[in-house]
């Protein structure tokens, strides 16, 4: 009995302290979901837009997605200066154009000024960044709207209608750290029956301290591994440290990073996504489930200033290139490949 009250009093001062922390932050929730559609035929990308009040910043220190893997292939949410359309909702998708029987207007998820600040897939669990982080948006930004974006592998009844999305936690106290994302990503083709390598590099050259503290691997059908390294070059040669390292097929969600030490000036920052292919048919990058992709996302804050200005790093991929084609690399870890 004595245990139990115990175990009672410390779930209510846990409880206290949260309210406490919650209090001190002011933290809301605000919905950003799919406006009742119908996703109409397979391979659909559909973006919706939310304008941010511009005279004030906030800041999301957390998300919490409402979407399940049975509906929803994938989900980005981008911050934009300006979406692709001001429509309630239109045809994002890469391949989106005329040929589509549909009245939607297509476009890109923005039109000018386009940050990552979350991604999701196979049914990735809630994020909570750390204290005194959050990714701030609206006054004093680049960040005037918010996209969300939406990958529906499969085309759903007539009259079934979806409002999946993502709950974002935020408070308009300043943080004093703030977060950003830089995803490396690959192109290239993945030859019939073979294993292959999808690599990714670029240089920070930026005069900025960035902290790791999230990484999260995209894939589709056919990766086995995805891992992400900093490598720095100094007086004892070549040093690698990794960010992190998954299985893509496992629940896409934003994992902690192996270390957080920071990345300064001049660091490379690589990613390889190991590719196994059973089909009898080559395999190449691009949007749909039959296509394959190859993306590693850091998430990162900065203590001082603004966080980088370079957020996208991309390679041709193979045949055209990689590790060996781009940098003279000596110490590549040989557990790179293998979980």
């Amino acid at each position: 009995m004595e245990a139990h009250h115990l175990c009672i009093v410390a779930v209510l001062i846990a409880a206290a302290l949260l309210l406490r922390e919650a209090d001190a932050y002011d933290v809301k929730k605000f919905a950003v979901f799919m406006p009742h559609i119908n996703p109409f035929r397979e391979e659909l990308y559909l973006c919706t837009p939310v304008k941010i009040v511009q005279d004030k910043s906030f800041y999301i220190v957390g998300f919490e997605p409402n979407a399940t893997m049975n509906r929803v292939h994938h989900m980005i949410l981008f911050g934009c200066s300006e979406p692709g359309t001001h429509e309630p909702y239109w045809d994002c998708g890469e391949m989106a154009g005329p040929t589509h029987s549909s009245n939607l207007r297509t476009g890109n998820p923005c039109r000018q000024g386009s940050h990552v600040l979350y991604a999701w897939a196979r049914n990735a669990e809630a994020l909570s960044l750390p204290e005194d982080v959050g990714f701030q948006i609206g006054a004093n930004t680049e960040i005037a709207y918010l996209v969300l974006q939406l990958h529906y592998a499969h085309k759903f009844p007539e009259d079934v209608i979806d409002s999946s999305g993502v709950n974002l936690i935020y408070t308009e106290t300043p943080q004093p750290k703030l977060a950003g994302v830089l995803l490396l990503a690959s192109g290239g083709t993945i030859p019939a029956h073979r294993v292959t390598y999808m690599e990714s590099d670029c240089t920070i050259e930026e005069d900025k301290i960035i902290y790791p503290f999230a990484y999260r691997t995209h894939t589709h059908t056919l990766g086995k591994v995805v891992s992400g390294y900093r490598v720095r070059q100094d007086e004892n040669g070549e040093q690698w440290s990794l960010i992190g390292k998954r299985d893509p097929l496992t629940p896409q969600m934003f994992y902690p990073t192996n270390t957080t030490t920071p990345i300064l000036k001049g660091d490379i920052m690589v990613a390889r996504c190991t590719m196994e292919s059973d089909r009898d048919t080559d395999t190449r990058v691009g949007p749909t489930n039959k296509d394959e992709m190859c993306n590693f996302y850091i998430m990162y804050y900065v203590d001082e200033g603004k966080p980088l200005n370079k957020r996208f790093c991309w390679r041709e991929g193979p045949p055209y290139t990689s590790w060996a084609s781009n940098h003279n690399f000596l110490n590549v870890p040989e557990d790179a490949s293998s979980l």
